[in-house]
């Protein structure tokens, strides 16, 4: 999912995120979102996908932030994956 975050400071050129500049046409990765900066201000757009379609009952989601990414492993046995019908973002 995307999301679009006007932050004007008063600048023409640039954008301003968390106390840091951006020139328009910057893009970057902060806590796996996309994030650009334009004249409209600064878009985000995640970079993973979340699996559904998996047994919920037998299974266990966990998200890795390191790479961005999930993994869906049955409960009884960690060491083994489910089966994931399809994946959403």
């Amino acid at each position: 999912p995307c999301n679009q975050k006007l932050q004007r400071e008063n600048t023409t050129i640039s954008c301003i995120q968390d106390g840091k500049l951006y020139q328009y046409g910057a893009s970057w990765i902060k806590n796996c979102y996309r994030c650009y900066c334009s004249q409209e201000g600064i878009g985000c757009c995640s970079i993973f996908f979340r699996p559904v379609g998996y047994d919920e009952k037998k299974c266990k989601l966990t998200f890795h932030k390191e790479s961005c990414s999930y993994s869906v492993v049955q409960k009884a046995d960690p060491s083994k994956l489910c089966e994931v019908h399809g994946f959403v973002g």
